[in-house]
């Protein structure tokens, strides 16, 4: 009862606080003379990566190109820094207390307790295609799925709203591996033409020109294992960027952690054979990048070419980031900071106002209410999210979120995770976080408690948390507690006040 009545007043707070206005205008020219009208049923090609920060941004000329072309989403936010609970944001539009998955692998998440709870059907998917458009995923679905298991039935299982399937499991090596292609399973092995990234990508532009032929409006998912380790490059990528470099940024190999919580704090600095290996696992990451650019820049020219560029939304994007070397952390994601949290998100197509950029906090929420606008359909009561399509229109709600939620369940270390060297000692423990433009408020499990300045310290070196006053404090915590229990329009109420 007593926690009913925090969330309440919590609620009625933040609701008179959201009044405020927002920060941070797009920028860039307005192009408005020369957008076209956005189509009544456009066509959506969706790209999500893996693990793919935006230090790799730099080296993929056609996602830069994505970048001139149309609207950079700068604090994309993804509301937990693992592949399997981010990914299934992204298909329900729900924070990770509201999915059910916070982990990897069962008993706290994976594909299992995904499909369990319900959340297969209350994906976007299934929704596209009552409304009568063609659908498709290609490459990675959810950690623990099995492109062999039947789910009880006769053949291979394609879950609900997919009108065509072609996923892998274990795809992470790029080679030797099976995909379920509409329910009959298909191997692949060690040809250079089986290389899955490209096979995705011959798929993707082959399902491209099936269904732009159609008067049926279509949507694909094409979502790539890259760059998630081991880091293997497309032969005819691995010999370049030889003498690249991880960036080095300000908090690459910190100097000092004594201000850092427990987890973090005792971590050695990284000595010279660490960094060289963080500097090869950075240039076989900018080397697999390289086929998943190529794939961008074949499927715009593909719609180009068949003259659906201009019914025709292509987003890019990823899961979560990843650090090298920030902080004296060797590879890996998880944790609250810049490096894991903040992931490119690109958007062109119809009505989308070129080179402009949005530094309002949008998040992985948001996507699945987005493609729903975009289709014309209203996106279910329990979605946390909100649609981005005013953005992509040029516009700016002024009752956008101020602050967006981070949410992390440390995973247990488990031999079938691919993220298992991410959670072993050292990892973050389990914790919630707050982030705006201006701080990232973090507090642990264990009590330990995180804020950073990021307006005077972007790279999040200093916690200043032992200065903050204890009304700030305690109005940071309420705000935290009212995102860590929001649901539907109450997230939306929850996230205008920072």
């Amino acid at each position: 009862m007593i926690r009913h009545r925090r969330f309440a007043a919590v609620l009625c707070l933040v609701a008179a606080l959201g009044a405020s206005g927002c920060f941070l205008q797009p920028g860039g020219p307005s192009g408005a003379a020369e957008r076209s009208p956005a189509p009544k049923r456009p066509n959506i090609v969706f790209v999500l990566t893996d693990d793919l920060s935006w230090n790799l941004v730099a080296h993929m000329p056609e996602v830069l190109r994505m970048e001139r072309d149309g609207l950079t989403f700068r604090n994309f936010i993804v509301a937990d820094s693992l592949c399997c609970t981010s990914r299934a944001t992204i298909f329900t539009g729900r924070y990770p207390h509201n999915t059910g998955v916070r982990t990897n692998f069962p008993p706290d998440g994976g594909f299992h307790v995904f499909k369990e709870k319900g959340n297969e059907q209350e994906s976007f998917a299934p929704y596209l295609e009552k409304a009568g458009y063609r659908t498709a995923l290609l490459g990675k679905y959810m950690n623990g799925y099995h492109p062999n298991d039947t789910q009880g039935g006769t053949a291979p299982y394609v879950p609900p709203g997919w009108t065509e399937w072609y996923v892998a499991g274990n795809g992470y090596g790029e080679y030797d591996y099976n995909l379920n292609e509409n329910g009959r399973l298909v191997r692949y092995g060690r040809r250079p033409q089986d290389y899955l990234t490209d096979v995705l990508a011959n798929k993707g532009v082959e399902f491209i020109k099936r269904a732009a032929g159609s008067s049926q409006p279509f949507f694909v998912e094409i979502s790539t294992f890259a760059p998630h380790g081991p880091f293997v490059p497309a032969p005819r990528h691995a010999g370049l960027f030889g003498g690249l470099k991880a960036p080095r940024a300000p908090s690459f190999n910190e100097a000092d952690l004594r201000d850092k919580p427990s987890w973090l704090r005792s971590r050695p600095r990284l000595g010279p054979p660490a960094i060289r290996r963080i500097d090869e696992g950075y240039r076989d990451r900018v080397r697999m990048v390289q086929s998943v650019d190529e794939m961008v820049g074949r499927i715009r020219t593909t719609l180009k070419e068949l003259g659906r560029d201009r019914d025709t939304y292509v987003v890019f994007g990823s899961d979560n980031g990843f650090h090298m070397g920030e902080h004296r952390l060797a590879g890996g994601k998880m944790t609250p900071y810049d490096s894991d949290v903040r992931v490119p998100f690109l958007v062109v197509g119809p009505g989308v106002p070129a080179g402009h950029q949005v530094g309002r906090p949008a998040q992985n929420t948001d996507l699945a209410p987005t493609f729903l606008d975009l289709a014309g359909l209203r996106p279910p009561p329990a979605t946390d999210g909100r649609s981005l399509v005013p953005f992509l229109r040029g516009a700016a709600p002024p009752d956008w979120r101020q602050s967006a939620l981070i949410e992390h369940v440390k995973p247990p270390p488990s031999a079938e995770d691919p993220d298992r060297q991410d959670s072993a000692p050292g990892a973050p423990t389990t914790y919630n976080a707050l982030r705006t433009d201006e701080l990232l408020y973090v507090e642990y499990a264990n009590g330990e408690r995180e804020f950073y300045d990021r307006t005077r310290d972007p790279q999040e070196m200093n916690n200043i948390v032992g200065t903050l006053p204890e009304q700030r404090r305690r109005h940071l915590s309420d705000l935290l507690y009212a995102l860590t229990h929001c649901s539907g329009a109450t997230c939306a109420t929850a996230g205008r006040s920072r």
